[in-house]
């Protein structure tokens, strides 16, 4: 199994209540895992993605309510694209005409870009023959015309050139096509989340990391070994420096700042989102890292209530 590609996308919402209303009820994701921030346990962490939560499909949040509008800008995750197939783009259309609908067409394809309550920017691509591909099919949207995971994401950076570098010689993505001022990497092996646009937007001013705007970009190792050797490369052939290894439960983790400012997450596959919860109860029960499982009462009391 091909293990290039995306792992996760994770966000920053304002109403934790709003923001699962429209992933779970709008765009029909599954609730895969509802935790808390690790590193902040007054939050929440919302993981939406497939049946299972497979990489290449997770869109993640930390909902914070008072957390001030982020600013679009050089050096951040402009805009997280899903697939959907392209028979479903006239259902996608009407359901999404009153979120900032817009229809383009982007190196050959089909494109409806729209945003969620808080602004983050999204995409829909239609793409044929993806069909028969896995769905959450127990959600609000007909399974044929529902998400089929991630198509990719566009980052917007002052300069490019060494991020792509990191891209080809890190993560198994090559240089594919390139439209006025941005180039398309794709991930060798896999079409699920295997699609990353650097847009050049030299002079621009610095983004602004808020509510509405993406807080990192998560990138897929096998397992640990794969890991540690991405972390080598980064270190002989880039000269950066990764993180230590956190545990996030769910996969491993290292982090660290690519070129042009967007922080860029090395995460496990294994051991995946069933870890502590059966597979059919996926996102059915606040689960807390066993850290944090003494502290279950204040966590809960203090977190805001959710219908």
């Amino acid at each position: 199994m091909a293990t290039n590609g995306i792992h996760h996308v994770t966000a920053i919402a304002g109403s934790a209540q709003r923001n699962l209303d429209f992933y779970t009820r709008t765009l029909g994701l599954r609730l895969v895992k509802r935790t808390v921030n690790f590193d902040d346990p007054g939050a929440y962490h919302f993981y939406y993605g497939d049946a299972a939560g497979s990489p290449g499909t997770i869109l993640t949040f930390f909902p914070w309510e008072n957390a001030a509008e982020g600013r679009a800008g050089a050096g951040e995750l402009q805009e997280t694209v899903f697939r959907v197939p392209q028979s479903a783009i006239g259902y996608w259309t009407q359901r999404l005409v009153n979120h900032g609908l817009d229809r383009t067409t982007r190196f050959g394809e089909t494109v409806l870009t729209f945003r969620d309550p808080d602004g983050l920017r999204l995409a829909l691509v239609g793409l044929p023959g993806i069909e028969a591909e896995p769905a959450w099919d127990n959600g609000e949207v007909p399974v044929e015309h529902a998400l089929r995971g991630f198509h990719g994401v566009s980052l917007m950076l002052d300069k490019t050139e060494a991020t792509g570098a990191i891209l080809s010689d890190v993560f198994g993505f090559r240089e594919v096509a390139r439209e006025g001022d941005t180039t398309r990497f794709a991930a060798e092996g896999t079409a699920l989340g295997g699609i990353v646009d650097v847009r050049a937007v030299g002079g621009f001013l610095p983004a602004r990391l808020g509510r509405g705007s993406v807080h990192h970009l998560a990138f897929r190792a096998a397992d640990d070994a794969d890991q540690a050797e991405m972390v080598r490369k980064l270190a002989e052939n880039h000269g950066l420096h990764t993180t230590e290894q956190k545990n996030r439960d769910y996969f491993r983790s290292v982090y660290f700042r690519e070129p042009g400012h967007v922080l860029f997450e090395i995460a496990t596959d294994i051991p995946g989102f069933a870890v502590d919860e059966p597979a059919d109860q996926l996102g059915t029960a606040l689960k807390l890292p066993r850290f944090l499982e003494g502290h279950r009462a204040q966590i809960e009391a203090a977190l805001p209530a959710l219908a």
